[in-house]
């Protein structure tokens, strides 16, 4: 793609993160966020579209909307970035939202998921605005799996790269440039905690192996059951009890802590642990095994120590959460904290390396 030349003194980038029931929006000017806010969407705003590919319109509407309400100069926004979706495997990168892109948000051969947006409704602001362009960044579909991640156990089934690219990358790179060095010179395990839960072997740059946890893989999660007893699973698809939709919302959206203890909230958890819940520290000291477990699996992907672990993710605000992963994985390598779920920080970053002319735009294919 051709450079476009960007006046860093007016141009504004807008980052827009979808979530299930509200989106996630920010405005950066001058290396700086110079607006922040959550869009809330109720049950009525989303009963009318069928799938999440339908409500583009609607949010890209609201966001406009808020825009407006806030005196955003909307001629000054020059660069879109939505999170990317379950688009085909790709390597890490910026790619500007085409045609295929968008074809294949709508149409993923992995599901459909609410991260799809990020690319729909970023295109459409951009055709919205006055001389603006879309693009996503690390799309959770990063895939720079080395041949040996990619084996399963059996030859019809191959390992696949989902994950929180965009997250993990954003903190690792941060990491290495807090210590004066690059992030292609570091071994790291990053450790992302947020409704679903994923561990990277982040290796030289390049994520060689990953947990999955999209599709059941490693840890359970708030929302997610992880890696179940193969066999059982088999067997209940089989029963005649589950439909294909009920096993797969077994493994993501209605399993881990949800389907255990009928809440997704950690801090729920936490209150009914300090009420005396035996069950509750239970399955929440099961997940932090679990999490510790994969952590130890992927310090295996290195072939020597391993420069660091990164803690990251709104759940890594935790402290009970985050002191029991210490005390199981300080072990392996040194830890450190990076709280918070900053996608729309990192959104923004690529961004501006667009706008410095500091990374290369990719074409989807």
């Amino acid at each position: 793609m051709t450079q476009t030349s960007y006046d860093l003194s007016t141009a504004l980038i807008l980052t827009f993160n979808p979530r299930e029931d509200h989106t996630q929006i920010a405005v950066y000017g001058r290396n700086k966020a110079m607006f922040l806010k959550r869009i809330r969407h109720s049950a009525e705003d989303l009963a009318p579209y069928g799938n999440f590919a339908d409500q583009t319109e609607f949010r890209k509407e609201k966001v406009i909307e808020v825009l407006k309400e806030n005196d955003i100069p909307l001629m000054d926004i020059k660069v879109v970035m939505g999170r990317g979706g379950l688009i085909k495997p790709v390597k890490s990168g910026i790619y500007i939202v085409n045609d295929a892109i968008k074809a294949d948000l709508r149409n993923s051969e992995l599901g459909e998921d609410v991260i799809n947006l990020g690319g729909l409704v970023a295109d459409a602001l951009a055709a919205d605005l006055p001389d603006a362009k879309a693009f996503i960044a690390d799309p959770v579909v990063v895939d720079e799996y080395d041949e040996l991640s990619r084996i399963s156990g059996h030859p019809l089934f191959e390992r696949k790269s989902i994950f929180h690219a965009l997250n993990q990358k954003a903190v690792a790179r941060e990491h290495a440039k807090s210590l004066g060095k690059k992030y292609e010179e570091m071994d790291l395990i990053v450790v992302n905690l947020g409704r679903g839960i994923t561990v990277g072997a982040h290796r030289h740059g390049r994520v060689i192996d990953a947990t999955q946890g999209y599709d059941g893989d490693g840890p359970f999660s708030p929302i997610g059951s992880g890696t179940l007893p193969m066999g059982d699973v088999v067997r209940a698809c089989f029963s005649g009890e589950y439909t294909k939709e009920d096993m797969l919302k077994m493994v993501r959206g209605e399993g881990g802590l949800k389907a255990y203890l009928g809440t997704d909230s950690i801090y729920e958890v936490e209150k009914r642990i300090l009420s005396g819940d035996k069950k509750a520290k239970l399955i929440l000291d099961a997940m932090i095994y679990q999490v510790a477990k994969s952590v130890g699996f992927l310090s295996m992907a290195f072939p020597g120590t391993v420069d660091g672990i990164l803690i990251t993710g709104d759940i890594a605000n935790d402290k009970y959460m985050v002191n029991s992963l210490l005390e199981r994985v300080s072990k392996i390598a040194q830890v450190f904290i990076y709280p918070g779920d900053d996608e729309l920080d990192a959104l923004a970053m690529n961004g501006l390396m667009i706008m410095r002319g500091e990374a290369e735009v990719l074409n989807y294919k």
